[in-house]
């Protein structure tokens, strides 16, 4: 019984921080102008700094797939597991690039929609 009550108070509170807490931050939140060009250079880079990491992780995962291939010792089960290593590690970079390149794609056709 003693547990119920501290859930539904934990249960109130938070429901009073969500609700309120709009309300409080509102002016802050409002104060900030948007530019459409900030916007668009700040989700470019973003977009840009994602792809370079996902792109160094597959770089790493092909590393790592050669390295398994050169050391399997013609065991077919390690041949295989290296195998798919590269495999996947290179759909992993073809889906990275094409994100990439769809991802440009669509903050220029928006930037030149919206006028930036």
């Amino acid at each position: 019984m003693n547990k119920m009550k501290i859930s539904k108070k934990l249960v109130t509170n938070i429901s009073f921080v969500t609700v309120s807490a709009p309300i409080f931050l509102s002016q802050t939140v409002f104060a900030a102008t948007a530019n459409m060009a900030q916007i668009d250079t700040f989700i470019r880079s973003i977009i840009t700094a994602l792809s370079g990491i996902a792109g160094l992780v597959a770089t790493g995962f092909f590393v790592l797939g050669g390295f398994k291939y050169i050391t399997s010792s013609g065991n077919p089960h390690n041949l295989e597991h290296a195998k798919r290593t590269i495999v996947f590690s290179a759909l992993g970079l073809a889906i990275t690039i094409a994100a990439f390149v769809i991802s440009n794609i669509v903050a220029s056709l928006a930037t030149s929609a919206f006028g930036g």
